[in-house]
């Protein structure tokens, strides 16, 4: 299965201002409220879930992870930690 992450926002070029700082170039999606990316490999989401947590505070955005069909984990700073470390020890390759 693939696991894919999204990210939501109420605001309009917020998306836009944090994925452009995470990839560390411009990324052109400004009207968008919502993006979603998959990843073959689950624990490649452990780096964006890390930069999300470090910078929430400077954008008003919203992760979702999903890992198993349907069921959607919204990323907060109480819970990052212990999901990056189950990413890990459930995908260990």
């Amino acid at each position: 299965m693939v696991s894919f992450v999204n990210l939501v926002s109420k605001k309009k070029g917020e998306i836009n201002r944090f994925l452009s700082k995470f990839y560390n170039t411009e990324v052109d999606l400004y009207d968008h409220l919502s993006w979603e990316k998959e990843y073959q490999n689950p624990v490649e989401i452990s780096d964006i879930i890390g930069v999300f947590v470090d910078n929430l505070e400077d954008y008003s955005l919203n992760l979702f992870v999903c890992i198993d069909k349907n069921v959607f984990i919204n990323i907060t700073t109480l819970n990052a930690n212990y999901i990056i470390k189950y990413l890990y020890e459930r995908f260990p390759y």
